[in-house]
């Protein structure tokens, strides 16, 4: 049967490479097959010179596939020939039966080293051992249960196919790595120059180092990792560090298969560690392994550095994009839609750090919303800045809370000198762009470009409130932190968790709230142990991120005087939340309840001659309009006293005579 019929359902263009491709293994299959017929009438004339007409034939035609898969594993003769013997086995319906005539055993309707070698003159025992190349490049199955001359020898189907001419895909491997393609838009300088180094470092001809690419942008690496593959002509595959075995059969068995589609297909490998866990010591080890193990060109891709004492790594930092080169990328992606933002775009570019994929995204989003809301100009720089506040969130709302922010300037009372200071903060954070970058504030150095301030008073002031206002008013996200989920007492793990937060943070300048911050931002302490130098490292390392923080960080405290004196020095703004007095109290309960809110004969002089702060003002006018609600009737002074009392009492407080005169 001829090779194409016996594979019609092949769908490769029949190019004259395939055509030649396929003429010459045709021809060395019906040389495996004249072998074959030669051994059977020699048996029967009893002859035993054996001419090897596959060698002969191999001489003459020398196509890409099988001269490469026999050039790159360095196959002898007789490995070709019983590699050949297994191709016929796969292509040939009858050449089973064959097996089993010239074999003279009906079950031996396969190839076996036997066969090979009784068929061939240049036959060689060393073909079948394990480290010979046709079981070490697992180019052959042998199968177990029999003595080695009698197993079956079959070809592995990615090979097979291989020699058929299709492009090489190893089945056993696609489930765990797949390809990246080359992205359209070109890397941006800055990245662009990181490409080129890596393949400056791979252009040398004794060794390929591996390459570890740091950042928190994981598209970007990959981008940056595929460019570089491209400038040295290598494919690229990805593959998770976490589908690495642990068995180390299996680990073998996998880093072999993958040296063999190196050979076969001039690729490199981006390992991907991002998701790799210090408290998985299995998996960790597995990389190692990898990485000290591997002689194929390989890429690591991850946050922090990944550190290998016995094989050195090569290490990029992958800096996010320059503020001109995100400038750049929003002129270019957005197009004609950008006349409309055009003098809009610093202010954007300064307060959100977006990535190249978020950048793309963000602009595909505007220009469809422009699409629909076409003469409504003054809408797209709105939608704009929301969809960038939607794209810088992901990474930050695994790590912090984000408060969504309702109160407005109306329903905050503060004494004036306060107020004022916090409509500073917002001056400061709205004309950060025109100070830093048109004014030339931030080319004297990037360290206190942020904004920080520290709102102190006690509970229920409206330290938190407050925070939420400026959100509102700057429309930007609100995220408090956890400081249970931050601080640990392993050692680096706090600022490791600290840098998270940090770094995701940047991407959206959002506001950051450090909640009853003395817990973590305390005074640094005199040095008698080892858990005193760590607490000052975490302190120092603190000190320094709020110094390089770009965004709005906002320190809440109940007692001021316990906070290191060096955080103090480097607050922009520091307000005292006073507790509200007799004046102050009678409008919060002015402004405390809503418009909807049904009242009756509310005396607001004397509500305020409670002593409480406007946070407990808050949940007894809350209860008050349960209690109300409950009762089919609108909020009275009955249901506030009720609430009031309530209210006390979880305080641990009594409610005086002087405090509730005439409200009933």
């Amino acid at each position: 049967m001829p090779l194409l019929a016996a594979f019609k359902m092949n769908r490769t263009p029949t190019t004259p490479w395939y055509k030649a491709n396929t003429n010459h293994l045709q021809t060395a299959l019906s040389a495996v097959e004249q072998a074959v017929e030669d051994y059977s009438d020699r048996q029967k004339q009893q002859h035993t010179d054996i001419p090897s007409a596959l060698t002969e034939m191999a001489t003459t035609i020398s196509p890409p596939s099988l001269e490469h898969l026999c050039t790159t594993f360095h196959l002898s003769p007789f490995e070709r020939e019983i590699l050949l013997l297994c191709v016929a086995q796969a292509v040939l319906p009858y050449f089973a039966q064959v097996c089993a005539q010239v074999q003279e055993d009906e079950h031996l309707t396969y190839p076996t080293f036997n066969l090979a070698m009784s068929l061939f003159s240049d036959a060689e025992w060393n073909a079948a051992l394990p480290t010979a190349p046709l079981q070490y490049w697992q180019l052959l199955q042998v199968a177990t249960g029999q003595e080695l001359t009698r197993c079956r020898l079959q070809i592995d189907n990615s090979i097979l196919l291989y020699l058929l001419g299709l492009p090489y895909q190893d089945d056993r491997l696609i489930h765990l790595m797949q390809p990246l393609a080359d992205r359209n838009t070109p890397l941006q300088p800055s990245h662009q120059h990181l490409a080129e180094q890596l393949a400056t470092t791979w252009s040398q001809p004794i060794t390929l180092p591996v390459v570890q690419l740091c950042g928190m942008e994981v598209a970007e690496k990959w981008a940056i990792a595929t460019a570089g593959c491209t400038l040295v002509g290598r494919s690229l595959k990805v593959m998770s560090a976490r589908s690495l075995p642990t068995d180390l059969t299996d680990f073998h068995y996998l880093m072999r298969r993958w040296e063999r589609e190196v050979a076969l297909t001039n690729s490199a490998l981006l390992l991907d560690c991002e998701q790799l866990d210090s408290a998985e010591p299995a998996l960790k080890a597995a990389t190692l392994q990898w990485i000290q193990n591997t002689s194929t060109p390989l890429i690591i891709s991850t946050e922090q550095r990944l550190l290998s004492p016995r094989h050195p790594l090569i290490t990029f930092e992958v800096s996010k994009l320059t503020t001109i080169e995100q400038k750049n990328l929003w002129h270019k992606t957005l197009g004609s839609a950008n006349i409309d933002i055009d003098g809009y775009l610093e202010t954007l570019v300064f307060q959100f750090n977006l990535s190249t994929l978020a950048i793309q995204s963000a602009c595909l989003a505007v220009k469809q919303d422009s699409s629909k809301d076409r003469g409504n100009e003054t809408a797209i720089p709105d939608r704009l800045w929301d969809i960038c506040r939607t794209m810088a969130r992901p990474r930050l709302d695994d790590l912090a809370q984000r408060i969504h922010s309702t109160a407005t300037w109306d329903d905050f009372v503060l004494p004036e000198p306060q107020r004022q200071i916090l409509h500073d903060i917002a001056t400061h954070v709205r004309q950060r762009a025109k100070v830093y970058l048109q004014w030339g504030f931030a080319s004297q150095g990037s360290r206190g470009l942020g904004i920080a301030a520290l709102f102190a008073g006690t509970s229920g002031t409206g330290k938190t409130m407050a925070a939420e206002i400026l959100a509102k008013e700057l429309r930007l996200d609100l995220y408090r932190i956890d400081l249970s989920a931050v601080v640990s007492k392993y050692i680096g793990e706090t600022e490791k968790n600290l840098r998270q937060i940090f770094d995701a943070a940047e991407a959206g300048g959002v506001i950051l709230l450090f909640d009853e911050a003395d817990a973590l931002f305390g005074k640094r302490s005199e040095v008698k142990d080892s858990r005193d130098r760590h607490a000052n490292v975490e302190v120092g390392y603190l000190l320094q991120r709020m110094e390089a923080y770009q965004g709005l960080a906002i320190l809440t405290t109940n007692l001021k005087s316990s906070l290191d004196q060096a955080f103090l020095r480097r607050l922009r703004f520091v307000i005292t939340f006073p507790f509200p007095d007799s004046k102050s109290r009678a409008e919060i309960w002015r402004r405390i309840f809503p418009k909807q809110t049904p009242t009756q004969d509310l005396d607001f002089q004397k509500l305020a001659q409670l002593n409480l702060a406007g946070g407990n003002i808050r949940n007894i006018a809350l209860n008050a309009a349960f209690g109300a609600a409950e009762a089919e009737s609108p909020v009275m002074m009955r249901h506030i006293l009720s609430a009031a009392q309530s209210e006390c009492i979880k305080l641990e407080r009594t409610l005086t005579d002087t405090e509730i005169k005439g409200w009933i």
